[in-house]
Formats: C-alpha cells, sequence, structure tokens
C-alpha cells in the first residue's frame, strides 16, 4: 500500500514571530523562513541550529564548520504576540463591512459575502492583519 502525502492546515505563515514550545530550543523566539506543509515542518531562524562540516566544492571554494538551521515540527511552535510576552492560539473571523447595525444584527450577518476575513489573537482578540 502506498501511503498518501497530505498537507496540514496550519494558520501560520511565512514571516510570522513564533515561540517554541516543546524540545530542546523550548522558549526560544524567532521568524519562520519556510513552511513544508507536507512534511509538517517550520524553519525557524535561530532555531534548531546544527553545525555541518562543508568539504570545498570546485565552483565554491568556501569551506570548514557552519551553522545550518533545521526545520521542526510545526506542532512545536506557537504564534507568538511581542507585546504580551506570551504564546496564543491563532482563529479565523468574519469583519462586517456594513456599518450601523446592532451587535446582533453583526452576529447574524457575519459571514462570507458581508466581511472580510482575518486572523486574530485568541487569548486578545487582536487582529493580526490580512
Amino acid at each position: 500500500m502506498t501511503q498518501v502525502m497530505t498537507q496540514v492546515p496550519t494558520k501560520l505563515r511565512v514571516g510570522d514571530q513564533v515561540i517554541v514550545t516543546t524540545g530542546a530550543d523550548k522558549g526560544k523566539t524567532g521568524k519562520i523562513q519556510a513552511l513544508d506543509l507536507v512534511k509538517k515542518t517550520v524553519l525557524v531562524e535561530g532555531v534548531n541550529a546544527k553545525l555541518k562540516h562543508k568539504k570545498p566544492a570546485q565552483t565554491d571554494s568556501t569551506s570548514g564548520i557552519i551553522s545550518v538551521n533545521r526545520p521542526i515540527a510545526i506542532s512545536n511552535v506557537s504564534y507568538y504576540l511581542e507585546k504580551e510576552k506570551k504564546a496564543t492560539r491563532l482563529g479565523y473571523k468574519w469583519l462586517d463591512n456594513t456599518a450601523g447595525n446592532t451587535q446582533e444584527n453583526n452576529k447574524k450577518q457575519v459571514g462570507k459575502k458581508t466581511g472580510k476575513k482575518v486572523r486574530f489573537a485568541i487569548s486578545t482578540g487582536e487582529v493580526l492583519g490580512s
């Protein structure tokens, strides 16, 4: 039997500030450089740095021991809020574009056709951008 590779759904994006929640680098923060949704890994700058011994090639004469960031599991990172200095979960909500509605009407009218989809921090409710 062949195994089907599926993508993992995530609300994280390249450029987001994240904190490592488990593992040897627990507590370190950094920006996401790359996401691999099929392998379910994320590359964070300054996290999970390993040493690599590099031999000189004919085209590139640099050699020696260099530091390389390695990917970590996407489940081991969480979005990091700079102001609160803590990790949070992300969510999506629809903002209503129509003005003058009461709060009860907004609850009923929130939907794809009436609003704009935005990301927000669940712990604070802060909108993180489009």
